[in-house]
């Protein structure tokens, strides 16, 4: 008789079969092999979690019971599995939605709505307070064009959604609107407008047009829609100032996010600045010196934040060269030894470039552009020596999807780091307030998430380098102020708000700044 073990590890064959053809989402009607058995016991052992009747998602037993993380990162796409399911392709999300998506909106939405015509106007419980709603609609107000995102959720083109969406989508998402009708095509909205006859919706979206700073685009479509003998009179459906993006207009949506955040954080992060102490660039060995006595705390602070359990006489070790994975076993096979070896190999390139850039003159985001790479090859090239990572795992930005722990905030998909980073390097080399370049650069840093790995402690790197080649002290991001840390970032992730984080900052700033953190002093 097979032990619970073995018949554990032939489910979990079943299971890893459909992975391996891109399954996550499992109806059980639609798979006979993962039978009832198969499915009770993988969801026994964590590793397939029940959505609603019949239908699972595949899981992570390492994850704590009600942890949101599987669910959050997946939810969207078990979305589209059932409403495939159940409509084939005659489904779509609403206009909203899909203005939302297609600029370049990071956040999980808890409640999803979609439009068939053979929905029932049921309201679906999902996990986590989420919810989908079923919403039922006529066959000729299903769109021929609707477009697949990649969690296969089907979106109407921008142009279809902007003609269909409300005025209100203006004022309740006036960033969304701006970035998509910074993008769209014009001809193909005036096409549209000329067909539908509607010469509200044209002048509502012609106002909007010269609102982004599309006048040419705005007259045509008038000029166009006046031909035909429709009566249009424009008006701006925005009901605040729009946020200057600056860039060409047809810039990634996820780039003309990040732009428009930094334009509209930067005061907040400034007016928490006019109190934290500051000081000329002198002697710059003295600057050196200081950051250097605050290796040891910084070290354990940053990679306790992590969850690494290191200590002081890790830190002493990797600091006297006594860590050699090739000769010590334990060294070899001690993930925090490659954490603590890393972080030594990196601050030091960090510093080094803090002396560059105090003694040369050279401007401090010139430089972070040249050298940001060479942080994450040392972070984690120990991990490489030791056999720990492969050689490709260094060799840039991420290329798979990455989603963050506890967070609604989802970081943009891999082709759009591409474009994000570069756009992030020219802000924090145009941005004059050392301040900003610091606390937002930290910020847009982590929300772009570039890498599999280390974006905290990357983020911190950098975030440090441009306080001190700013003249701002080096700052501790205190291991007693990780919750606080996290939720300040999730708040300015997902809702804007990047009040908290620059608070928490400032203030450590100028604690640390009274009070240096010293070795031992703030530990759990």
């Amino acid at each position: 008789m097979a032990t619970p073990n073995e018949k554990l590890a032939a489910s979990l064959a079943i299971l890893k079969s459909l992975q391996d053809r891109g399954i996550i989402v499992v109806e059980a009607s639609t798979h006979p092999e993962l039978t009832r058995t198969h499915r009770e016991r993988l969801v026994k052992a964590g590793f397939l979690q029940m959505v609603i009747g019949g239908w699972y998602l595949s899981n992570n037993p390492s994850e704590d019971t009600g942890d949101s993380t599987q669910w959050y990162a997946h939810m969207e796409a078990f979305v589209a599995a059932y409403a495939n399911s159940r409509f084939g392709k005659q489904w779509q999300v609403p206009p909203e939605l899909s203005l939302l998506k297609q600029s370049g909106h990071t956040g999980v939405l808890k409640q999803i709505q979609i439009h068939a015509p053979k929905a029932n106007n049921q309201v679906i419980k999902l996990p986590h307070g989420c919810s989908l709603f079923l919403y039922r609609i006529q066959p000729e107000s299903l769109s021929a064009d609707a477009v697949e995102s990649a969690s296969g959720m089907r979106l109407l083109p921008p142009e279809e959604a902007l003609v269909k969406v409300g005025p209100t989508f203006f004022t309740l998402h006036p960033l969304a609107a701006q970035i998509v009708l910074r993008r769209l095509d014009a001809p193909t909205l005036t096409g549209l407008l000329l067909d539908g006859g509607n010469s509200v919706v044209a002048g509502r979206l012609a106002g909007a047009l010269a609102a982004v700073g599309r006048e040419d685009d705005a007259g045509q479509l008038v000029a166009a829609m006046k031909a035909a003998d429709y009566k249009v009179a424009p008006g701006n459906p925005f009901e605040v100032p729009l946020v200057n993006i600056e860039g060409r207009l047809g810039e990634s949506p996820y780039v003309q996010r990040i732009r428009a955040m930094w334009s509209c954080m930067r005061e907040v992060v400034i007016a928490r600045f006019d109190n934290v102490p500051h000081h000329e660039i002198g002697n710059i060995d003295q600057i050196i010196r200081d950051i250097e006595a605050r290796y040891v705390a910084d070290a354990y602070h940053s990679l306790s934040i992590e969850g690494y359990r290191v200590t002081d006489e890790l830190i002493q070790k990797v600091m006297q060269g006594d860590w050699s994975p090739l000769t010590n076993p334990q060294d070899q096979n001690t993930r925090d030894a490659m954490a603590a070896k890393g972080y030594f190999e990196t601050h030091k390139k960090v510093v080094d470039l803090i002396r560059e850039s105090l003694a040369s003159g050279q401007s401090s985001g010139v430089l972070l552009k040249k050298y940001f790479s060479q942080w994450h090859l040392a972070l984690f090239s120990p991990s490489v020596t030791a056999g720990i990572l492969k050689p490709a795992d260094l060799a840039g930005y991420r290329n798979s999807q990455v989603f963050i722990r506890h967070a609604l905030h989802v970081p943009p998909a891999p082709e759009a780091v591409r474009d994000c980073m570069p756009a992030l390097m020219e802000l924090i080399a145009n941005e004059a307030h050392a301040g900003v370049r610091a606390v937002l650069g930290h910020f847009v840093f982590v929300f772009i998430h570039p890498y599999m790995d280390g974006n905290g402690r990357l983020g911190r790197f950098l975030m440090n380098y441009l306080l001190a080649t700013g003249g701002y002290a080096w700052t501790i991001v205190t291991v007693q102020s990780r919750n606080e840390y996290l939720t300040a970032l999730e708040q300015a992730s997902t809702y804007g708000n990047v009040e908290p984080f620059a608070n928490l900052i400032t203030r450590l700033l100028r604690e640390q700044t009274a009070a240096p953190v010293e070795r031992g002093s703030q530990r759990p």
